[in-house]
């Protein structure tokens, strides 16, 4: 069994010792028990189909810690749940180690036991968790109790559709300022404003708006560079209809999953409204207008899609004879809609764009490393430097002064096949320009970090981890980070390894390296980004 190290032992005892009694348990979620939109769950370390981890204190009747993590994975999971909620707990606690701790698990408990021995805990099992129980009881009336995603009775029909608008693909031809008005005359919309969404690639689907009034008002605010805060008081402000789609690698088990078994898209519907917020399922009308909007949305954009290659916006306008959807309760067998194109509004939303005058904002990427890689910081060798400077996949020299104990790394370890395409993408890229440590701020919730960044060679940004700007084993390990590339003559060094999984995670070895990248430390000086705060990114042209 995995002891904690010394210096760990040493930081858990500086802790405050508060008289509670912590409540700690590990269950599986059962079917169709969604928590995903829990504010106590760390989204990285979120597995819809695993076990959910608790360290709840009793006394004060609050979360400290959440994690859902896969079935497979080992009592670690528990011991590393623990450990944040003693020194990173959620809101309100404040750090603190306690003074019992209780499970309903003999296993748990011997393993506790063998873990925490020399942190003065007191370590029992109890039968009965009252506090948890309550807890996972609240989960499950919350599912249900929850309407459905859709109407049972037109499901089908809208998940037909919707892989209908995916097939059609509008955001090839069409930017999301290139506006459709859509006549409905029914179930009290006149028209709906139509925003596809997807030409820059980063999230399709499209909004349907209920009044240009409310689709005017939301670009103005993202323009005028609002808060977070406002930001988000203007995004719930929107009045809209949607339909947007989700990566598979992100599927949640409440997410409909489109007629094609095979597909790796998942739709999701829903609603915006000033005083209802977001509404991630629809009620019967919502349901029925938003089948006939989206089969005039099809056959107007195959009547009409090639008068909209190159960035062309014609005045275009079309009525169609749309079938009332099966199920509904409508005295006409068919209705009229008609679909036009606004290209006046279309040059005014662009312009507003053209318009702003705020200074360039620097777009920091997060999609090169893969989710769930481990991360460290740490001192290669020179003699293992050597080695891989000829055994590794690829290798991208540089010229560090060999002195001192070796290079600076940074380590991310992943599977193969993403190790191979995090490497593909780098090399597209030009390769590494250099490796920078940039303040960060998250305004929304108060947080500062230290963020990890990689700069490519065609100038753009990634980002390879956020630390927390207080944590005391990130502050050493970035003292020893700038310590090491003084002796190099600022030279660091990037390493790409697989074996995520195997015996050799945290600890690759030579066979497991793909990929040492060599390049130079920039400072956050010679960046000059300043003070970098995290913003909502906007799919505009």
């Amino acid at each position: 069994m995995t002891g904690l190290n010394r210096a760990t032992r040493r930081r858990l005892l500086q802790l405050p010792q508060v008289p509670s009694v912590w409540e700690g348990d590990r269950r599986p979620l059962s079917t169709g028990l969604s928590i995903a939109s829990s504010p106590a769950i760390d989204p990285t370390n979120s597995h819809p189909d695993g076990d959910c981890i608790l360290w709840v204190d009793g006394s004060q009747g609050v979360v400290r810690a959440m994690d859902v993590v896969p079935d497979e994975t080992g009592h670690e999971a528990i011991v590393r749940t623990l450990l944040r909620a003693m020194e990173h707990p959620h809101n309100p606690g404040k750090p603190a180690r306690p003074q019992k701790i209780v499970v309903r698990d003999r296993e748990t408990q011997f393993y506790l036991r063998g873990v925490l021995q020399d942190l003065e805990i007191v370590l029992d099992y109890v039968p009965e968790l009252p506090l948890i129980d309550e807890i996972f009881r609240g989960f499950q009336d919350a599912t249900d109790t929850r309407p459905p995603q859709l109407p049972p009775q037109f499901a089908d029909q809208l998940l037909e559709k919707a892989e209908g608008l995916w097939q059609d693909a509008p955001w090839e031809v069409l930017g999301d300022h290139q506006i459709l008005e859509i006549e409905l005359n029914r179930w009290d919309l006149h028209s709906v404003y139509a925003s596809v969404m997807g030409m820059l690639g980063m999230e399709y689907g499209v909004l349907l708006y209920r009044s240009l009034d409310s689709l005017k008002q939301f670009r103005q605010r993202v323009l005028a560079n609002e808060s977070l805060e406002q930001m988000e008081e203007a995004f719930l402000g929107q009045d809209c209809l949607f339909l947007t789609f989700e990566s598979g690698e992100d599927e949640d088990e409440d997410v409909l999953e489109l007629v094609d078994p095979d597909s790796e898209i998942t739709p999701v519907f829903g609603t915006l409204h000033p005083l209802e917020g977001i509404r991630s399922f629809l009620y019967d009308e919502e349901a029925l207008s938003l089948l006939v909007i989206l089969e005039a949305l099809h056959r107007f954009m195959r009547q009409h899609r090639r008068k909209f290659e190159g960035d062309a916006f014609p005045a275009v306008s079309s009525k169609y004879k749309i079938p009332v959807p099966e199920g509904a309760e409508v005295e006409t067998a068919a209705l009229s809609v008609k679909v036009s194109t606004l290209p006046d509004l279309a040059d005014e939303l662009f312009a507003m764009v053209e318009d702003d005058e705020e200074p360039f904002f620097p777009v920091i990427r997060d999609d090169l490393v893969p989710e769930h890689s481990f991360l460290s910081l740490g001192v290669m060798p020179w003699e293992m430097v050597e080695r891989m400077r000829s055994h590794v996949d690829h290798h991208q020299g540089g010229e560090p002064t060999e002195s001192g104990e070796g290079l600076p790394v940074i380590l991310i370890q992943t599977s193969r096949p993403k190790a191979k395409a995090m490497v593909d993408e780098i090399k597209e890229a030009g390769g590494i320009r250099g490796i920078c440590f940039n303040p960060g701020s998250d305004p929304f919730v108060g947080d500062h970090y230290d963020l990890g960044l990689l700069q490519t060679a065609n100038g753009e940004l990634h980002l390879f981890g956020e630390f927390e700007e207080d944590d005391p084993t990130h502050i050493q390990a970035r003292k020893k980070w700038e310590q090491r590339c003084k002796k190099t003559r600022g030279y660091c060094g990037l390493v790409v390894a697989k074996g995520l999984t195997g015996a050799s995670r945290g600890n690759p070895n030579i066979k497991d390296m793909v990929a040492l990248f060599e390049v130079k430390a920039i400072s956050s000086d010679e960046l000059g980004l300043g003070l970098l705060e995290r913003k909502f990114a906007v799919d505009w042209v």
